[in-house]
């Protein structure tokens, strides 16, 4: 199979993924394995028995994989400088905003001061060229308006998980201006870059309070499907979508590394930002069964209804756009689910690469 839309870059390069055990960082590892990189993966242990990091096996597959908190700084270094790495990215996060308001101290010292810790590990180790900093489009501070947010607009966040990552977003561009500037790259021969992107879907995800693993739940155990919040319209995108995005960026930057050393956003077209109802009626179209329950209430916890991505500078300036529309999306992630108990799932992984690469 030809996965490889890098035209080699990544064989026999070093990279660090954190949250390679997570479900866009299992994806990414499975990538980057396939094209030859030596993959060093740092991480918490997988959070269920079926997250697509286990079923996978990629674990067992790459250079090196690793159970450590980015919360632990000297641990990230000493990582760092054992394994060497020349191109980091960094997924490693508390993503669910939920959560966030169970435990915001946490979400707070993982998305903030994990990813500070990973920047000062990429500081002490000259091996490192260039770092990817994942954060979210929920980074933004969200007016609900009805155009996308671009990527030199306002940092912010309602709740506590958004706005970490806000926080996140203004700590990697005061790290960038102070250790990482351009204008010095070279002293220090670095190139940092953030990424934001919109709802990631695909298989392998069992997050509680994510939509799609919340139907898939309901749908194994012939149950309704209970929709939160029906009316909320988000930019939904498969996870190599974005994946594929950070690929290419860090290989600009690679290639160039003072012109794309800043914030990007990888998002849908315009026709794949779709209320959650709706994606569950897809969902459920593609399963072959099931029903969908509304289970709106009033009182519940913030989350924004409306979001949206521009993605304009990602499309002119890396030549970087979407493959796939919403429906194809969904066709490919219910696909996952169908198969993963009867097929080997790196290998399920691996024919859903070349699908979305042959788009």
């Amino acid at each position: 199979m030809n996965l490889d839309l890098f035209d080699g870059f990544y064989r026999g390069k070093r990279v660090l993924v954190t949250g390679h055990t997570g479900f866009k960082g299992s994806w990414l590892s499975i990538w980057l394995h396939a094209l030859g990189a030596e993959v060093i993966g740092v991480g918490l242990d997988p959070a269920t028995e079926r997250d697509n990091f286990v079923l996978s096996g990629i674990g067992r597959k790459i250079h090196a994989d690793i159970r450590a908190d980015i919360r632990d700084g000297e641990r990230m270094k000493k990582i760092f400088a054992e394994y060497r790495p020349e191109i980091v990215f960094h997924l490693a996060a508390q993503p669910l905003v939920r959560l966030s308001y169970e435990c915001p101290v946490e979400t707070y010292q993982t998305n903030v001061m994990g990813t500070i810790n990973v920047m000062e590990a990429i500081r002490a180790t000259d091996s490192v060229k260039v770092g990817v900093m994942i954060t979210t489009d929920k980074c933004y501070e969200n007016k609900e308006q009805i155009w996308g947010y671009r990527e030199n607009e306002p940092m912010g966040g309602y709740d506590p998980y958004s706005s970490s990552k806000g926080a996140t977003e203004i700590a990697i561009a005061s790290w960038r201006r102070s250790f990482f500037n351009p204008a010095s790259y070279a002293q220090h021969g670095k190139s940092i870059a953030s990424v934001r992107a919109g709802n990631v879907i695909g298989g392998g995800d069992w997050a509680l309070d994510r939509i799609i693993p919340d139907c898939i739940r309901a749908l194994e155990a012939g149950r309704p499907i209970d929709i939160r919040s029906p009316k909320a319209i988000r930019p939904w995108q498969h996870v190599l979508e974005p994946l594929g995005g950070y690929m290419l960026l860090a290989e600009k930057m690679w290639n160039a590394p003072t012109e794309y050393c800043e914030g990007w956003n990888f998002g849908p077209r315009a026709e794949s930002i779709s209320t959650v109802w709706d994606v569950a009626t897809k969902v459920t179209k593609n399963y072959g069964s099931g029903e969908l329950r509304d289970l709106s209430d009033p009182d519940a916890l913030h989350e924004a209804q409306l979001l949206m991505l521009d993605i304009s500078k990602a499309k002119f300036r890396l030549r970087w756009e979407p493959r796939m529309d919403i429906d194809r999306t969904i066709a490919m992630t219910v696909d996952w689910y169908k198969n993963y108990t009867s097929k080997p799932v790196y290998d399920l992984c691996l024919k859903q690469i070349n699908e979305y690469i042959s788009k």
